[in-house]
């Protein structure tokens, strides 16, 4: 069936909040009303419809066709069942306190991607800004379930305060990934930098490259777990790539021994 469509028609002229945009806030309601949505986050009024062209369809599968970093917040608070599809960029927290669903970027995200996810799988094909999946300004965690798949590049502090949950970037990753990770996964492909795993708890980091892990992280030796190569089984439909990594042989290092020291960096022998 048809998706229902959002068609950008011109660049927002400011920042605006597409989070009353999910197939449940918008079901019973007619085209006309929807154009009515007010979405803008500045005193100047903005529209659904002075911004997008709204084509009717199937709800439980939202596209918008036409992407911009001005564009926060799509997906937020999704439910299971439903998807959205973003052709182009979209702008910060996408994904925010989604609770499942599947939320498909084929350009970039901005910062705050996936942050407070609770269950929904993202795939973003571009790049991500900084604290993907992490915890917005008070917020004690970041994520907390669901999967996040970045295809190209993370910005700096991505997983802060990991939860629960996975996330695969394929290229490089800005500094200090997985700081203050609580627990979870975080694969990472490409070149890391900064303070890699700071202050982990329980979580596990699985690097394609080996940094400098500093003195807080300690040689456990070279490792073939039976879990990972199971676990790899999981991930292969995501990223083929990071299935092949964790199938290998792999050198584990305990830490952050500066705090609950019971998490991990599983790296290539």
């Amino acid at each position: 069936m048809t998706p229902f469509t959002f068609t950008l028609r011109q660049e927002p002229p400011q920042r605006v909040d597409l989070s009353a945009l999910t197939p449940d806030r918008l079901a019973g309601r007619s085209v006309a009303d929807i154009e009515k949505i007010e979405i803008g986050t500045t005193r100047v009024s903005t529209r659904v419809g002075d911004l997008f062209k709204v084509t009717e369809g199937d709800l439980h599968n939202i596209r918008y066709e036409g992407g911009s970093s001005r564009l926060d917040l799509v997906g937020a608070k999704l439910l299971p069942g439903f998807s959205i599809h973003v052709e182009g960029d979209v702008g910060g927290q996408i994904g925010r306190l989604a609770k499942g669903g599947k939320i498909t970027v084929s350009g970039d995200a901005g910062a705050y991607a996936a942050s407070g996810n609770e269950g929904a799988h993202i795939e973003i094909k571009g790049s991500v800004g900084e604290m993907l999946a992490g915890p917005l300004a008070g917020e004690l965690a970041g994520m907390s379930g669901g999967r996040v798949v970045v295809r190209r590049n993370a910005g700096a502090r991505a997983g802060d305060r990991l939860r629960r949950g996975i996330i695969i970037i394929e290229g490089d990753a800005g500094d200090d990934l997985g700081s203050r990770i609580i627990a979870g996964t975080i694969v990472a492909l490409g070149k890391t930098s900064g303070r890699v795993g700071y202050l982990n708890k329980r979580g596990s980091l699985v690097l394609g490259r080996r940094p400098d892990l500093g003195p807080t992280y300690v040689d456990c030796g070279a490792h073939e777990l039976t879990f990972a190569r199971l676990f790899a089984r999981s991930l292969k439909e995501d990223s083929a790539a990071a299935a092949t990594l964790l199938s290998g042989k792999l050198q584990r290092f305990g830490g952050d021994t500066a705090v609950y020291g019971k998490g991990e960096i599983l790296t290539p022998v």
